[in-house]
């Protein structure tokens, strides 16, 4: 490496281009290099100047020997070329990113409006609420963005079947037009129904679809269901009930699921920890293979999420084949998140070693873990303990009394009997039929009563409950440990200073830029260790 900012390697392979630059438009000093480099815009060309190597964007002269000579190149590589740019097209975004839901409003309204008239998607954080204030956030977001862009999550709750099928009534209700569906193990007749209620034909008798789904899915057997046509089973079930028309059916039998899939790696909350290396080519290869079979006119898209903590793994998704990405984690700890700030704090703090796998509250009886924060909270811990006394014990009286009063001292903080009767009032709510389910199965209001613990330790966080601080549950990926170690000494290390389209901005730009110092280090030029680096503002 020469004393200038650039240079090249010896062993790297010299191309003859025939071209030649002006000179005095050839910078060599670091600051004109980074320059030139960041400016994503423009068309890049390295020149060897009689053995001193430079970088230049000027147009270059098709005359050998009229000045430094071209010996590599970088095209122009704005964000929005990262990816597939249909799905911008498809969801009204610039770019080929979004910000995924984190449940209780943590992507709240305010994160998906900062995020929309910014050019980017994000997804409202529905699951874990009632209907009542998933309805009020519908009329906020569309109010905030009447042109979009934005998603809502719509979340499967296999024990709250009422509420789920609310939620879809709500969407189809307002015209809701896109939804992120997450936790899906099985297709059911409320997701089906919203994707149905969309659906029209066009003059020509084409297809069209109204209401798009992105189903997020770590594994292979659930993207195949969100790959294919709705279940026969299902649209009978629908057409029984009066609720689709044959008509609506077949137009149903003739188009996939989702219109995006979102390869879940390693995330927060609920997740299967799987690796994005492993994972999103063997979902690439199964929607090729579905494709193949199906012949639809818009082949399904692939994206990935989980992990996306820093410019480098954004970029190495890309290279995988993602369509586009999805970050999660690093958007909690941005101002307009939902969660207080004693959490975003927490979060602002984090390494990558400090998350740990927890019993979830809305799978719990299924044995279901969901990936938190472990720094400064004891949630995990007493999590699984709960966890453990529910797989032992076959009801509240059958506890021992020396556990019991544990429980009630150390946890609960109150008598399980004033538990249950909060439960009731909680539930009433939500699904009353879940109250007289568990008034007849001591398990299962064995279960109810300890959710009740799992579900209000993550509304604790969000509010920054006084005195609960050891109880709040953070759902956290390991990302957070990356994105924190890659802002260190800038401006976005400081939690108040983060916003999330500035990490969704600084994220893609990141990814684009290594990608173009990539590209010229595969042409043999030599980089400095400054240069090869993006680090935000």
């Amino acid at each position: 490496m020469n004393q200038d900012a650039v240079g090249f390697s010896p062993k790297g392979q010299v191309f003859d281009f025939g071209w030649s630059v002006p000179e005095d438009q050839v910078v060599y000093d670091e600051a004109g290099v980074k320059a030139l480099l960041e400016d994503l815009s423009q068309n890049l060309l390295v020149v060897d100047n009689n053995g001193r190597i430079g970088l230049t964007s000027a147009e270059p002269i098709r005359q050998p020997g009229a000045g430094p000579k071209v010996i590599a190149m970088t095209p122009a590589l704005p964000v929005q070329s990262l990816g597939n740019p249909e799905f911008g097209k498809t969801y009204g975004t610039d770019y080929p990113y979004y910000a995924g839901a984190m449940a209780n409003g943590i992507a709240s309204v305010e994160m998906v409006t900062a995020l929309g008239k910014a050019g980017f998607l994000g997804s409202f954080g529905a699951g874990g609420l009632i209907p009542s204030a998933v309805e009020e956030a519908i009329l906020a977001i569309q109010k905030n963005l009447p042109n979009g862009p934005y998603l809502f999550n719509f979340i499967h709750s296999p024990h709250e079947p009422a509420v789920e099928q609310a939620v879809a009534e709500l969407y189809i209700k307002y015209g809701v037009k896109a939804v992120e569906a997450a936790a899906f193990m099985a297709l059911t007749p409320s997701i089906v129904q919203y994707r149905i209620a969309g659906l029209n034909r066009d003059a020509q008798g084409n297809i069209v679809i109204g209401n798009r789904i992105i189903a997020k899915v770590s594994r292979k057997e659930v993207a195949s269901r969100f790959m294919e046509p709705a279940p026969e089973r299902v649209l009978k079930k629908l057409i029984s009930g009066g609720v689709i028309t044959e008509d609506q059916a077949d137009m149903a039998r003739q188009v996939p699921m989702a219109d995006d899939i979102t390869v879940e790696a390693d995330s927060g909350g609920h997740t299967d920890n799987r690796a994005l290396v492993t994972i999103l080519p063997s979902i690439l290869s199964l929607r090729d293979e579905i494709q193949a079979k199906r012949n639809y006119p818009v082949a399904v898209r692939v994206g990935a999420g989980g992990g996306m903590g820093s410019p480098q793994a954004v970029l190495a998704a890309f290279v995988m084949g993602a369509e586009y990405i999805v970050t999660g984690s690093v958007n909690q700890a941005c101002v307009e998140s939902g969660a207080s700030d004693h959490v975003k704090g927490l979060l602002a703090k984090a390494d990558m070693a400090d998350t740990v796998m927890a019993p979830s509250a809305d799978m719990f009886e299924l044995g279901v873990k969901v990936q938190v924060l472990k720094r400064g909270s004891l949630f995990a811990v007493r999590a699984a303990k709960l966890h453990d006394i529910y797989s032992r014990c076959e009801s509240i009286e059958s506890i021992p009394p020396d556990e019991r009063e544990k429980l009630e001292n150390q946890i609960f903080k109150k008598n399980l009997d004033e538990i249950w009767a909060d439960t009731i009032d909680f539930f009433s709510q939500r699904d009353p039929g879940l109250v007289a389910k568990a008034e007849a199965d001591p398990k299962k209001k064995m279960a109810l009563i300890f959710r009740w613990y799992l579900g209000l330790s993550s509304r604790w966080a969000n509010k920054g409950e006084p005195g609960r601080e050891m109880d709040y549950q953070i759902w956290c990926g390991s990302c957070i440990g990356a994105f924190n170690a890659w802002v260190k000494g800038t401006g976005m290390e400081a939690p108040e200073n983060r916003q999330a389209a500035h990490v969704a901005r600084h994220l893609m730009n990141g990814a684009a830029y290594l990608h173009r110092v990539d590209q010229l280090k595969l042409q043999g030029v030599l980089i400095s260790p400054q240069l090869a680096a993006y680090k935000p503002d």
